[in-house]
């Protein structure tokens, strides 16, 4: 079993350079003073703001910055794109009809990161 996910969970991107902080708005389910995540809090910048400088070169900023380096990787800032919601989330606990987001769950960014939850925001409450 994971964790629940709630507001102030800490996450990293795997083409990040710093951690960031979940944003879930409480239009939800608050649990414990801080509102519950579910997989369809994957808006950029609402949800999940910037991590710092973005190392990918599949980034089209990064790409092209690296190219007028002459080859040396230059990180750019980072601008999540988020197409696709957390997943796989938990199969049985709902948060505002939608599968509510486990410690397990991951994102996917355009440029090819992977974000993960690296703290939950909360150790007391698991769902599968």
């Amino acid at each position: 079993m994971g964790k629940l996910v709630t507001s102030g969970a800490m996450m990293m991107c795997s083409f990040g350079m710093a951690p960031s902080t979940l944003n879930v708005l409480p239009t939800s389910k608050v649990v414990g003073g801080a509102a519950a995540a579910s997989i369809m809090d994957n808006k950029p910048f609402v949800n999940i703001p910037p991590f710092g400088m973005c190392m990918s070169l599949a980034n089209p900023q990064v790409a092209a910055a690296t190219a007028a380096a002459m080859g040396v990787l230059t990180p750019q800032p980072c601008i999540p794109v988020i197409p696709a919601p957390w997943a796989p989330g938990s199969p049985t606990t709902l948060i505002g009809g939608m599968p509510a987001l486990n410690q397990t769950s991951k994102c996917m960014c355009a440029w090819a990161g992977i974000i993960q939850i690296t703290f939950p925001g909360q150790v007391t409450i698991d769902v599968p």
